[in-house]
């Protein structure tokens, strides 16, 4: 009897962030919960962080993970609002830490890639996909639907991550480059 898993995906964003949980078991995927965590853009900084922290701890708390994973930040060309995301990067990187979470990261081209077969496709097409893969989910917005990709590419992903982790040396170039395909993948 193969157990089942259930995967968190975090999309970060400071105004929203996407949250969505899948379970799997084996090769089969079903679709547990998803949504948004917000904050007030009108608030200072630390409030609107503080909303994300609390946000997804109760999410956590709900839904009961037993591991995740994260949508890596993409730079923008105004240095303020990646700060910004960074910020909200490191609250969904930091609240599954803190409950005992593994925590994985994943190039938003790998998530596309993964779930469409396009590291460039459009959020209309990784929302039809999430909807295909997982056909009992309706999410409300494209943050939701993001999030259940990134789930969706950790539970696909997850296998080859921990074959790398238990044959890769601690350190040295091979544990380097290993790792660097695995970011390619």
């Amino acid at each position: 009897m193969t157990d089942t898993v259930r995967i968190l995906g975090i999309d970060p964003g400071l105004r929203r962030t996407g949250w969505g949980v899948v379970s799997v078991t084996g090769t089969r995927l079903a679709y547990v919960g998803c949504g948004l965590v917000t904050s007030e853009s009108g608030d200072d900084l630390a409030t609107r962080l503080r909303c994300l922290h609390d946000g997804l701890m109760r999410v956590v708390e709900a839904m009961r993970p037993d591991e995740a994973a994260v949508e890596e930040t993409f730079v923008n060309k105004d240095g303020q609002s990646t700060l910004k995301l960074g910020q909200a990067r490191g609250v969904a990187l930091l609240v599954p830490a803190l409950c005992g979470l593994p925590v994985a990261e994943y190039a938003a081209n790998l998530v596309k890639k993964t779930v469409v077969g396009s590291g460039h496709a459009e959020k209309a097409q990784i929302g039809a996909m999430v909807r295909f893969l997982l056909p009992k989910a309706d999410p409300e917005s494209a943050d939701a639907a993001d999030a259940l990709a990134v789930a969706i590419t950790h539970a696909n992903h997850r296998a080859a991550r921990a074959r790398v982790a238990a044959h890769a040396a601690p350190s040295g170039r091979g544990a380097a480059r290993i790792a660097r395909a695995m970011a390619r993948a």
